[in-house]
């Protein structure tokens, strides 16, 4: 079978939302795509309903680039992806986040992947990076098999066929064909799309030169929030695709269950009840003590945030099996 050719043309698709601090580095990572000349782009923001001086900055950035901008009245991603890519002029989609930044050769190298491969998406590392000591922190939860568990989208691996991958580069015929982003889906999106399309027989291929650079939440609260609707959401595609989720899925919630429930025991009377409790802030504390990759301060932070995304994305998990939306 011929693989489909891909052209050099290409829309990079952003749904935007309260994301003034973020916007202005994205969208220029784009327009630093090597490889890549002005009229072979465009950039399509799907402005949500934000609150801070987001849209006063897309339009600057609109009056500087080829930036075509579409309202999302409902300010969610699904959505907005949507109407972004029904907007694009182009065969070949590219999804970026606000919080992201692409690397210098990552359109190119999803171009020459696309063709060499024959796939339908492509994509590659969430590459996450911090300036606070609390975000240099977060940003090691999501690289590290002990915070994410080690996905390879998180932490690196090789190059294949994939059950999913960060963000993604389409061809946008496939898109069309399926339906685009499941609107329903505040989270997991991605996920969800990249199953239909290897249900069609299309492939997902992971390559780690694909690399994005990622900058977590900065606080505590929005960390949690992140998190615990990520886990929620996790739960409804598990409930919905049980033979096709990750027993790593499955880690927090039994830790939630187990810390809890061990807590109970030691309220009546069972001091063994303590042992999943010590044993998982063990871990934690070590994990902090010996890691030689971040300074004093962010190591400190690290007791605090890897319990928060852990707690706080299996509670959601737990609470998402039992609601359904």
């Amino acid at each position: 079978m011929e693989k489909p050719r891909i052209l050099s043309t290409v829309s990079f698709v952003m749904p935007v939302l309260n994301e003034e601090s973020h916007l202005e580095s994205a969208v220029s990572s784009i327009f630093e795509q090597k490889g890549l000349k002005m009229n072979q782009m465009e950039v399509v923001l799907a402005l949500g309903p934000s609150t801070d001086n987001t849209n006063s900055v897309a339009e600057r950035l609109r009056a500087l680039f080829p930036v075509t901008i579409v309202q999302n009245p409902s300010g969610k991603t699904p959505s907005g992806l949507n109407l972004a890519i029904n907007t694009a002029r182009n065969q070949v989609i590219v999804r970026v986040d606000a919080h992201s930044q692409l690397s210098p050769n990552y359109t190119a190298q999803a171009l020459d992947i696309l063709n060499e491969t024959g796939a339908a998406n492509v994509g590659g590392v969430m590459k996450a990076e911090g300036k606070t000591a609390f975000q240099q922190a977060v940003a090691w939860g999501y690289g590290s098999r002990l915070g994410l568990g080690g996905g390879a989208y998180h932490v690196g691996g090789q190059a294949g066929p994939s059950d999913s991958v960060y963000l993604g580069v389409f061809r946008k015929e496939i898109l069309e064909k399926l339906g685009g982003f499941n609107e329903k889906m505040a989270r997991g999106q991605d996920w969800e799309l990249n199953l239909r399309i290897r249900n069609a027989g299309e492939l997902v291929w992971f390559d780690p030169r694909l690399e994005v650079t990622y900058h977590p939440r900065s606080n505590l609260k929005s960390l949690v929030k992140q998190f615990y609707d990520t886990g929620s959401w996790r739960a409804e595609l598990t409930r919905s695709h049980l033979n096709k989720a990750n027993l790593r899925y499955f880690a927090p919630p039994l830790m939630v269950l187990s810390v809890f429930s061990g807590l109970i025991l030691t309220v009546f009377g069972f001091l063994f009840g303590l042992a999943p409790t010590c044993l998982y802030f063990s871990v934690v504390l070590l994990a902090a003590i010996f890691n030689q990759k971040l300074s004093l301060s962010a190591r400190l932070a690290l007791l605090i945030v890897l319990p928060a995304m852990h707690f706080s994305w299996g509670i959601g998990f737990i609470t998402g099996l039992f609601h359904k939306r």
